[in-house]
């Protein structure tokens, strides 16, 4: 690592993206890159960057040590050497690989795009991986994703899906200086349109599955520009694996011609890696898999029989690595994603609280009508909620779902941003109520969810979605820390409440029954 920023500057004219600049020493050393004012420190190459930049950030930078800054325009009030450019954000991508190395090039780089299942999928493959490394005395697989981050140095919880190209880059580098020769990562739509994944080098391109998402006017202008973005993948990836069950799986096929090689996975019988006799036994979602290189049987301990799609993903990725049959048997079986189907039990087994990360049309689809599915006769009650200035969409697709499977819904605080909780909460209630589904309005997260276990009546999933175990909300412009979907669930299922909660919990309406 390391440049001068002369060689900073070669490395913006070969991508085309200089316009003009002014470097007061042209071997002056660049140490480290960022786009945080408060992270700079002597040396640091400074991108001004986002729509919200202000001057005073850069004149930040320059005090804390800033040796350059990359921006689209010039600010000839701070004595600092600049380097302007057409495109702010190419520019992270470009100089961020330059200067860690091209790290990723070094790994064997699965990523992973699709409406839902990224992270599940993410984990099955790491878990996968891991055995395969733990019996050869290897290091594990490194992982970015939107529960957390492992890259051989740091482990953390993640707050992007994927990370902004400054930051994802040195995770690469991380990995491949710690001898990781593995990572897997989700890559999400908004880090293929806005270019933070820019000319990174994928081995293997998964896609999932498609479902109209992340409309906004700060997202994806439409289902064709979110669609578009996602597609990008496949130019970036050595092989493409594709699922045949996805909506729109002709025009994906079509995309994935732009790797060098193509398989197919799904629940159809041509295809590569092809899903069967899935069900339901003992607690488990048995099935089996056949492909050139086995008829074999699977097993997973995480419910929800729509996770097969996902293990088909990680096994025939896993297969194309010749990692061994017994190996990825075992990796499926141990298989678990933090906040991803978690499944917390009362002591008699009649309420079963389970906390997922589900928080999208296709998400919400596959995990009511699989939940209904495994547990016939059950109750159903719901507690989520919608995010605040972006993807309204959901106001109005989740509602009708809940609404549609569920006999009580309690909807609360879900990121909302700048926006009030209550309004959010307004806006989504008459889409849940069309269905004749009672609907509470209960603002506090925790509140809400003791709430549903308690007045959950016996033989009741409670579907905890949406937040998983994250440790914060976004409440205006921060980052709120708080107690996670987790802990307020199992303290209400296994430590019940005080008198004074009971009191008042009793007093207030029970949910009527559908």
């Amino acid at each position: 690592m390391g440049m001068t920023t002369a060689q900073c500057m070669d490395v913006l004219i070969e991508a085309g993206l200089y316009r003009f600049g002014g470097l007061y020493d042209e071997k002056a050393a660049v140490t480290d890159v960022t786009y945080d004012s408060k992270e700079t420190k002597e040396g640091t190459l400074f991108f001004c960057k986002g729509a919200a930049f202000k001057p005073a950030y850069l004149e930040e930078a320059v005090r804390r040590g800033a040796v350059c800054y990359v921006s689209e325009e010039a600010y000839p009030d701070v004595l600092c050497s600049h380097l302007i450019v057409s495109d702010v954000r190419r520019a992270m991508a470009v100089l961020g690989a330059a200067f860690y190395g091209h790290a990723d090039r070094a790994l064997d780089l699965i990523g992973i795009t699709g409406t839902k299942g990224k992270s599940t999928t993410a984990y099955y493959i790491k878990y996968i991986l891991d055995e395969y490394a733990a019996e050869r005395g290897e290091k594990p697989c490194g992982i970015i994703s939107s529960i957390d981050t492992y890259d051989g140095k740091v482990l953390e919880e993640s707050h992007l899906t994927t990370p902004e190209a400054l930051v994802l880059h040195r995770h690469f580098a991380n990995a491949r200086d710690c001898g990781l020769s593995r990572m897997v990562m989700e890559v999400s739509s908004q880090a293929l349109k806005y270019d933070r994944v820019l000319g990174v080098s994928y081995r293997a391109g998964v896609f999932l599955n498609i479902s109209e998402d992340h409309i906004s006017p700060v997202e994806h202008r439409d289902f064709e520009d979110y669609f578009s973005s996602k597609l990008k993948l496949f130019s970036q990836s050595q092989t493409a694996y594709i699922n045949m069950d996805s909506d729109h799986a002709q025009r994906i096929a079509e995309a994935a011609k732009a790797a060098r090689k193509v398989v197919t996975f799904g629940k159809r019988p041509e295809a590569d890696f092809y899903g069967y006799q899935i069900r339901k036994e003992d607690g488990e979602i048995r099935f089996r898999i056949r492909c050139a290189q086995f008829d074999a049987p699977f097993a997973l301990t995480m419910p929800g029989l729509f996770n097969v799609e996902n293990a088909l993903a990680a096994v025939a990725v896993c297969t194309e690595r010749d990692i061994p049959l017994a190996v990825m048997q075992r990796g499926l079986y141990k298989a678990r994603s933090s906040g991803r189907m978690e499944m917390h039990a009362s002591a008699d087994g009649k309420k079963i609280a389970i906390v997922d990360y589900a928080h999208n049309k296709l998400s919400f689809e596959k995990l009511f009508s699989a939940m209904r599915a495994e547990y016939p006769g059950w109750h159903i009650y719901a507690v989520y909620g919608c995010p605040g200035g972006k993807a309204y969409n959901r106001r109005v697709e989740l509602g009708e779902i809940a609404g549609k499977y569920s006999d009580a819904v309690y909807l609360t605080m879900e990121d909302p941003g700048k926006e009030d909780t209550h309004q959010i909460s307004l806006e989504a209630q008459p889409h849940i109520t069309k269905h004749n589904c009672p609907c509470y309005l209960v603002d506090d997260r925790g509140e809400a969810i003791q709430r549903a276990i308690l007045e959950a009546p016996q033989n009741t999933l409670i579907l905890i979605t949406g937040k998983g175990n994250e440790t914060r909300q976004k409440i205006g412009t921060e980052y709120v820390p708080c107690k996670t979907d987790t802990y307020f669930a199992e303290r209400a299922l296994a430590e019940g409440f005080s008198a004074a909660d009971i009191e008042r919990q009793i007093a207030a309406p029970a949910p009527a029954r559908r």
